[in-house]
């Protein structure tokens, strides 16, 4: 598909105006709201032209926006919802303890529990420090590891998101270089490694290369939740150098956690990390998070630890860390993810998913394919070109910056319109993440709007 400019491409497209038919509610709202946030938005990853869907409920598996259409979800309150929107038993906790108090300024009884639960359930969490969201989780986890090591490096991968405070931002989505984003300093970014997902070479050389590191952190499952993914033996590899070099190793299992299997991917795979940043799903879906990880490192939170060794403690207050109803819909969620299935079941369904839309991708003979692990379906648009097909597609084998780019912003903007025009919200990659509630129905009904979305961009001279 040649690249157009926006303007062009917004006034020819079908798919623009059938969506602009379809959601006169929304294109009101954002109006509005141009007038009240940068781009009219409150989150990157909602940017969409013409306009974002704005949404007015939702309920298991569906949600509906203000001009009262419907919509199989796969958005996923972000990757938070493993259990479906507005699960009873997380929303009758919720609702329980909003009778009680939203904020006590003191400690409370649930925070025991929830940290109990994590525990018993994180292979990694021998302490727990709560925090408000997967970026502070992230922040601590690096200052926890700086002050342990007493080095002042750390080295990430290319593409891995993990939140986006200032050592986070270069190499993730640009600045693959390492150079810093606009709003960074360079002396930050002079402290960041930045290395190529399952190049263990390179990862050795760049690690001998800088005795000064002093954590590892990746995405497990790989960027994007699997969309470059990470080959298992990996893992393997950094676990055993970073032990070698004395180098605190942190899983960013914000997404992955209680979501691979009820003990996140360390869990699944076997290979257990130092420290482990938690968010999404831990707080039931309401806004919170955890830094947890090794006794002795966690230890520098601790007052009297710290006092008894004569080293300085690491401050961290913050107004909602362990806020009492996070605290309830997390215990809430975790304690049905450790009771039940339901993380083999959103894992099931994610894979037939994948399966029927290959299947569609086949049908029309499209050079694409669907791809991913677990509860993730990606969808590779093969903005090369490549002679491929589902059955010979490997996401191992295709190069990073393919896969995690989009054919051109105007390609995957009409998939996601085109999805939604045909009663389903996938994220923006294009691909979505399962929930546990999602049903054979839905994926049907999904595959069936993704082949119609599939003829739409024919007919638009878009796919040939």
């Amino acid at each position: 598909m040649p690249d157009q400019a926006p303007a062009q491409w917004l006034s020819n497209s079908l798919i623009v105006s059938k969506y602009r038919e379809k959601t006169p509610g929304s294109e009101k709202l954002a109006r509005q709201a141009a007038d009240l946030f940068p781009s009219g938005l409150t989150h990157d990853s909602r940017y969409l032209e013409p306009y974002s869907l704005y949404v007015d409920r939702a309920q298991g598996s569906h949600k509906w926006d203000v001009d009262g259409n419907e919509y199989i979800d796969y958005f996923g309150g972000h990757g938070a919802l493993i259990l479906g929107h507005n699960h009873p038993e997380v929303t009758k906790a919720v609702q329980e303890q909003t009778a009680k108090g939203s904020h006590f300024g003191a400690s409370h009884p649930l925070e025991v529990r929830w940290a109990e639960l994590i525990r018993e359930m994180v292979p990694s969490a021998e302490r727990v420090r709560f925090t408000s969201s997967g970026t502070e989780a992230t922040l601590m986890g690096l200052r926890l590891a700086r002050a342990f090591t007493g080095r002042s490096k750390m080295l990430r991968f290319k593409m891995h998101f993990h939140g986006w405070h200032d050592h986070m931002t270069s190499g993730m989505a640009n600045h693959f270089d390492g150079s810093p984003t606009a709003g960074v300093i360079k002396g930050v970014t002079d402290s960041v490694v930045l290395a190529d997902t399952n190049d263990e070479a390179g990862t050795r050389k760049a690690i001998e290369a800088n005795p000064d590191i002093a954590a590892v952190i990746i995405e497990p499952t790989g960027a994007s939740f699997g969309r470059v993914p990470v080959k298992p033996s990996f893992l393997n590899f950094l676990r055993k150098i970073t032990k070698e070099k004395g180098i605190v190793l942190i899983f960013d299992e914000v997404v992955t956690g209680f979501r691979v299997s009820r003990g996140g991917a360390q869990a699944e795979l076997g290979v257990i990390p130092d420290m482990t940043s938690l968010a999404k799903i831990v707080a039931g879906g309401l806004p919170g998070g955890a830094i947890v990880g090794r006794k002795d490192i966690m230890g520098l939170l601790d007052f009297a630890e710290t006092k008894a060794k004569g080293v300085e403690k690491i401050q961290h207050p913050g107004t909602y860390n362990a806020n009492p109803i996070s605290a309830a819909a997390g215990i809430a969620a975790l304690t049905i993810l450790k009771t039940t299935d339901a993380n083999k079941r959103a894992n099931a369904s994610a894979e037939k998913l994948r399966g029927l839309l290959n299947d569609a991708i086949t049908a029309e003979n499209v050079p694409w394919a669907a791809y991913g692990t677990y509860a993730a379906f990606h969808i590779f648009t093969n903005p090369k070109r490549r002679d491929i097909s589902p059955k010979t597609f490997d996401a191992l084998a295709t190069d990073p910056e393919e896969l995690k780019g989009a054919w051109s912003a105007n390609i995957a903007h009409k998939v996601r319109l085109g999805m939604f025009v045909n009663g389903v919200d996938i994220n923006a990659g294009p691909g979505g993440i399962m929930s546990a509630v999602h049903t054979d129905a839905d994926l049907e009904k999904t595959a069936a709007a993704f082949r119609a979305t599939l003829k739409l961009l024919k007919d638009e001279g878009d796919l040939r």
